[in-house]
């Protein structure tokens, strides 16, 4: 079959790693792609919400199925422009609807569905102009510290703890007077600060049935100990040392049967990813966030621990056939460390040349590229992550090394690393 995939980060190129080792997969297209997905398939330049530019490509290319990486083109309604599409709309696409998009495009959505399922996450209250000065009030009151949350999208910057209550409030003001994060904070969430140990955990649903996919842990901070100012995702590793079969069934039980059941009692059409960033607090694990795709750099360690054939799950789950798949896992642990240009998550030049991606052929290491570009005969960089490199070990600090060792044969100028990914297992491993 023809596919066409959709996006440009690193998920984008792990995602076309994968298909294209399918028997299943034809022609692999991608848009608009990177230089690393241009070794995979075919990329084309439309833009990931261009939705017309992309049913014009459909139909070109005689495309059976659409995998949507980013979660924009999935707020916007891809999935209900092609059902509803006159000769596109037998086309098999991996994501949710508009609506039930919105458990990643509305905070305030999620939340309501999480209270109205009973799934465990922190208490909240949501505030718009109309009501702001119940919302000073209620910061206020409110023990610290407090979570603010953009209720829309806002490019990963749209939650922000506080630790003081006039910070609170001063961010508060900013958000629903001043427009800081535009359309996307004209309602705000406010919530307890949830404590413990974060991770991510995949599944995907046919609408009726799931697959549980491997759990990771990514690193936000910029800086060393996760320091300095929060990014995209500077690593990832999986599995985690601490997630046993005991949280994994209260998982199960407690967050991902009542989400699936949730969605189908709201009718909701969800066939996708479903990404869930939790808290472990002391065992019990509670929502932070839904995300309606997977995680990056997540995708990167998940998509390589994968052993089955990618095309033949995406088959399944547009066909409500998830419980015939079985899952086999790399039990080898993998890390992925991200490369960015200097000045991440600030400002930063685009248009360096990478060096080194020539000598790439050390045994279980994969380069992923991101925000990259092909200039003639050379790649260079074209975002703020700009590739990330993922290694197999023994063990997760192993693994790391590797990882590191790879990405110390790679150059491009003002290039920055984190080289602690995986810092916090060590001692546990040793």
């Amino acid at each position: 079959m023809n596919i066409l995939l959709i996006g440009s980060g690193g998920r984008e190129h792990a995602l076309a790693w994968k298909l294209k080792q399918s028997p299943l997969c034809d022609r692999l297209f991608i848009a608009p792609g990177n230089a690393g997905t241009a070794l995979c398939g075919t990329n084309l330049p439309i833009g990931i919400s261009d939705f017309d530019p992309l049913a014009a490509a459909c139909k070109e290319h005689a495309i059976d199925m659409i995998l949507v990486g980013p979660e924009e083109p999935l707020v916007n309604g891809i999935y209900d422009y092609f059902k509803n599409k006159p000769g596109l709309d037998k086309i098999k696409l991996i994501g949710p609807s508009k609506e039930a998009a919105q458990l990643e495009g509305s905070k305030a959505f999620a939340k309501s569905f999480m209270r109205r399922h009973g799934i465990p996450t922190a208490a909240y209250a949501e505030f718009s102009a109309e009501n702001y000065m119940d919302g000073v009030n209620y910061i206020k009151a409110h023990t610290l510290p407090i979570v603010l949350k953009a209720d829309g999208l806002a490019a990963g910057k749209g939650v922000l703890i506080c630790q003081h209550h006039l910070e609170a409030m001063s961010e508060f003001e900013l958000m629903l007077h001043r427009a800081k994060f535009g359309e996307a904070g004209k309602k705000v969430v406010i919530e307890d600060f949830l404590k413990g140990i974060e991770l991510s955990i995949f599944v995907l649903t046919d609408g009726e049935h799931y697959i549980l996919l491997p759990e990771a842990k990514d690193y936000k901070r910029v800086g060393v100990g996760d320091t300095g100012l929060n990014t995209g995702g500077m690593g990832a590793v999986s599995p985690l040392p601490f997630v046993d079969n005991d949280f994994l069934e209260k998982v199960r039980k407690e967050i991902i049967e009542p989400t699936i059941a949730g969605l189908k009692k709201d009718k909701l059409d969800y066939k996708g990813f479903i990404f869930l960033g939790l808290m472990n607090d002391n065992g019990e694990p509670k929502v932070i966030e839904y995300n309606c795709r997977l995680g990056d750099p997540e995708t990167e360690v998940v998509i390589p621990r994968i052993k089955n054939d990618l095309v033949e799950i995406l088959m399944a789950t547009s066909e409500k056939r998830l419980h015939e798949i079985k899952l086999e896992i790399d039990n080898r642990c993998a890390a992925t460390v991200v490369a960015v240009s200097g000045g991440y998550p600030g400002d930063y030049q685009k248009g360096k040349e990478i060096n080194g991606l020539e000598d790439t052929s050390i045994e279980d290491t994969i380069i992923f590229l991101a925000g990259t570009k092909n200039e003639g005969e050379k790649i260079v960089t074209n975002g703020g992550r700009v590739l990330a490199v993922t290694s197999f070990g023994a063990n997760i600090t192993e693994a790391a090394e590797q990882s590191n060792y790879m990405m110390e044969q790679l150059f491009f100028d003002d290039m920055y690393f984190r080289p602690d990914i995986g810092y916090e297992f060590k001692t546990a491993e040793q």
